[in-house]
């Protein structure tokens, strides 16, 4: 068997935050959604069934509710913010597909979301 392409997923995180451009936003905060999906090549823990041979969910949901925490004006910024942080924390990651989403936007109209994606890889 030849293994290609592998991609660890994380959908439908949940966090309040306090990113926007409007005071208003700064100060209630709003539900966001984040979407991710890391390429890592965890053809080992397929064989070994041991985390050390992939990367953590757990530990990468931690590094992005960290970095929800701060607000930023632009959810560019955030999710820019996001990608670094797992590049840099996380070796093994090759890249990062960040969808990241403000659900019921103050922008007067009737959707479920406006939001942010992006492919970052590292260098």
């Amino acid at each position: 068997m030849k293994l290609q392409n592998t991609f660890l997923l994380l959908q439908g995180l949940r966090f309040y935050a306090y990113h926007g451009v409007d005071p208003q936003e700064t100060a209630i905060g709003a539900q966001f959604t984040v979407d991710l999906r890391i390429e890592t090549d965890f053809s080992r823990a397929l064989e070994t069934d041991q985390l050390d041979g992939t990367v953590s969910y757990a530990s990468v949901y931690d590094a992005v509710k960290e970095e929800m925490r701060i607000p930023s004006a632009l959810l560019e910024h955030a999710g820019g913010r996001i990608a670094k942080r797992l590049l840099q924390d996380f070796p093994a990651i090759q890249s990062v597909q960040i969808r990241l989403i403000k659900q019921n936007p103050p922008m007067g109209a009737d959707c479920n979301g406006a939001g942010i994606e992006f492919l970052v890889q590292r260098e």
